[in-house]
């Protein structure tokens, strides 16, 4: 059987289970965010500061993808939320699939929130739909401008780039024009958000920009 049949086939398969997910979240009215970046760019943390911001708000539940070990969904518990880790065992995303059986582990009744944190990788999770409302991706600027021209289906199926660690910027070879620029060449559609998890810059717009999504898919529920 020829590759591209294969792939069609498992992508297909992956879909129909996404859109089971997506009518169970939707019948429990749980805004679903799948969020994704390149190793080492600041998922948990914008996870912890963006649990931290809504707590009171909006209940939050987490699902932590990674290839290994439960450090990410310890940072995570700690901050009194239930979270599920999922460890794919040298895969490189997380699917629908792994997120329908991780979900019998959280208290979906409870739940208004639930952040999906993706392994780390700028290819494969761009491919996966999981039943998400939202994509959302992060740039460091550590990485470099040039992702969005090489890894541009990333850009192109998000919603929101949050460019992390702009404190960095007098210390890092980083052209936030450029990157701006070839992100939207991608996705015209894409909101860009400028932050520092580590100072706090530009998380109050971050934190405005979900509460909106989450509010609007609330009341497209009424």
């Amino acid at each position: 059987m020829p590759v591209i049949n294969v792939v069609r086939q498992v992508l297909d398969s992956n879909d129909r289970i996404a859109g089971g997910n997506r009518a169970l979240f939707d019948e429990k009215g749980i805004y679903v965010m799948n969020l994704m970046s390149s190793p080492g760019a600041g998922k948990t943390t914008l996870v912890e500061k963006t649990i931290d911001a809504l707590k009171g708000r909006y209940r939050i539940a987490v699902i932590e993808g990674d290839i290994q070990s439960t450090h990410d969904a310890e940072r995570v518990a700690r901050h009194g939320v239930p979270v599920v880790q999922i460890n794919t065992g040298g895969g490189c995303h997380i699917d629908a699939n792994m997120v329908r059986e991780a979900l019998p582990g959280l208290p979906l009744d409870e739940v208004d929130v639930l952040i999906n944190e993706n392994v780390g990788n700028l290819v494969c999770p761009a491919e996966f739909t999981i039943g998400e409302n939202d994509k959302v991706m992060i740039l460091s600027t550590p990485e470099g401008a040039d992702k969005p021209s090489k890894y541009p289906l990333m850009f192109h199926e998000s919603s929101v780039m949050i460019i992390n660690k702009i404190d960095l910027l007098p210390y890092v070879e980083f052209d936030i024009v450029k990157a701006k620029a070839d992100a939207l060449a991608c996705n015209p559609e894409l909101v860009i958000i400028e932050v520092s998890c580590r100072t706090g810059q530009g998380l109050d717009a971050w934190v405005e920009w979900l509460t909106t999504r989450v509010e609007t898919f609330r009341k497209g529920r009424a």
